[in-house]
């Protein structure tokens, strides 16, 4: 049975889908953008932005009973190709943050637009082991 997955510590849905979904032995993510679910702001830098969407995810994740260590597949859509060290370090240090000795499969794509003309968008793949 599928669970539809919310929580206050992720930005709400802008349009018709969920935050994620729990299929009892994974876990999927819609794409998180870089909305601060407190303010509504979004950061200027692409670096905060990959946290916030990276925090984003893990909000998601967390509300399902997973954690980031969970997460064995991320895909992350960039407006500009050219972010990618930039992101790709805060991306690392993140994991790392959350002692994951192994970092998930992962493809990075740049797109033409993304919503609210943000600059990243991740979403993610989580399994219960």
């Amino acid at each position: 049975m599928t669970k539809v997955l919310h929580t206050e510590s992720a930005p709400a849905a802008i349009g018709p889908y969920v935050q994620g979904v729990d299929l009892g032995n994974m876990v999927m993510t819609s794409g998180q953008i870089p909305v601060n679910p407190t303010t509504g702001e979004v950061p200027t830098e692409i670096t905060a932005q990959a946290r916030q969407s990276l925090d984003n995810v893990k909000a998601v994740v967390e509300s399902s009973g997973l954690t980031v260590s969970d997460i064995v597949k991320m895909t992350v859509f960039v407006k500009d190709l050219g972010d990618f060290a930039a992101v790709n370090e805060v991306y690392g240090a993140f994991f790392d943050e959350h002692n994951v000795a192994n970092y998930p499969a992962r493809s990075c794509v740049e797109v033409a637009r993304l919503p609210k003309d943000v600059g990243i968008e991740i979403e993610a793949i989580a399994v219960r082991r």
